[in-house]
């Protein structure tokens, strides 16, 4: 390609996008519907820095919302942010770059299929390459086979990749991720020995940035709760000046990660999910995929998130002679879209996009032939 792809990863909450051999998107911004520049929306006004937050839990309007626990249902609005993204961010004409779309493990086939119809169709882009989330995150952190934890704003996912192969057969989803982590930390609140009315009166930005400030994992989740004494209280000041104080509520938030129970869920928490899904890959890629777990996405940004998940793990697999490694970059809230941008500037990843011309030769479903 004479031009660097544009890399987009549409999140349940976010949408980050920038170009292909850039460490970092060129812009974050609320996955919502936005109106054309012409119509008077600015980009500046649009534009966001933040890299989780959800909708759950809150008043909304639900068309406003395009992407739902990874899966896009309102095509319309999400072309309307794609032009955003191309003509008042970006500034670049879509039919001038090729374009790679992060995809979420819980999207059906037929999404890619809408993508390309949607790309090709409406954008008249050039070429297209759309990729697993999960593959994508190992690529940031410069692996093909290894096994990715997702935890994002609206689902978490279990992705087991062997050579640069998605084995979908063995990929779990979990329904808890940050939205759901803030509603849950609102109802601890409220329960709490706070002021109610100040508790009633917080946004939603407000408790999903008292939940990055304050909260963390636990490592003995049982044995906090009988000690509290031992941990340490947080207080957060609301921009109303109302200050809160969280006390057991620090490390009980993140909890239904590992026990979707707290949230009435029948799952199992995402360490048995990976657990699960190295029971279901080929013996000979085990080990490698051990050695090679990383983590991706805004909700395993919580402290101690990492050290929980090889603890978890390692009981797991405490009978084998099997060596856990979790790998946790710094910037793994964003790392999805880092593993686009890295794919998509080398060389080798040229023949990997599906052209235009294909596109017309052959339609939309030829997406499930060039795309594993």
């Amino acid at each position: 390609m004479l031009k660097p792809a544009v890399v987009i990863d549409n999140g349940t909450s976010f949408t980050r996008v920038g170009f292909a051999g850039q460490k970092k998107p060129k812009f974050v911004l609320r996955t919502t519907f936005l109106h054309p520049c012409s119509a008077g929306t600015t980009w500046e006004a649009q534009q966001h820095h933040s890299t989780e937050e959800s909708t759950a839990g809150f008043a909304v309007v639900p068309r406003s919302y395009p992407v739902k626990q990874g899966i896009i249902e309102d095509w319309d609005s999400m072309e309307s942010l794609w032009s955003h993204l191309f003509f008042c961010g970006l500034r670049a004409p879509p039919e001038e770059q090729a374009v790679l779309m992060a995809d979420s493990p819980s999207c059906p086939t037929t999404n890619r299929e809408k993508v390309a119809e949607v790309l090709f169709e409406h954008f008249g882009v050039p070429a297209l390459h759309v990729a697993n989330t999960g593959f994508l995150s190992l690529c940031a952190y410069g692996r093909v086979t290894g096994l990715a934890v997702e935890a994002g704003a609206g689902v978490s996912h279990i992705t087991p990749v062997c050579l640069g192969q998605t084995q979908r057969e063995a990929t779990h989803r979990l329904g808890v991720a940050g939205g759901f982590l803030s509603s849950y930390l609102h109802s601890l609140l409220m329960a709490s020995t706070n002021e109610p009315s100040a508790l009633k009166a917080l946004k939603r930005k407000t408790v999903t940035q008292m939940k990055k400030q304050c909260c963390y994992v636990s490592m003995d989740y049982e044995g906090d709760l009988q000690n509290q004494g031992f941990h340490h209280p947080a207080r957060f000041q609301a921009p109303d000046g109302h200050c809160i104080t969280l006390h057991k509520e620090r490390f009980c938030c993140p909890e239904p990660l590992f026990q979707p129970e707290l949230l009435h869920q029948s799952s199992p928490g995402l360490h048995y999910l990976a657990w699960q899904s190295l029971q279901e890959v080929p013996d000979h890629t085990k080990g490698d995929m051990l050695g090679n777990i990383v983590l991706s996405g805004g909700s395993s940004m919580f402290p101690g998130f990492p050290e929980r998940m090889c603890l978890e793990l390692n009981a797991l697999f405490q009978d084998t002679s099997c060596q856990i490694q979790v790998l946790a970059s710094p910037e793994r809230g964003t790392a999805a879209w880092a593993g686009g941008s890295m794919a998509a500037s080398l060389t080798s990843f040229q023949q990997a996009w599906m052209a235009k011309g294909e596109y017309e030769e052959h339609g939309a479903k030829y997406v499930h032939r060039i795309f594993q």
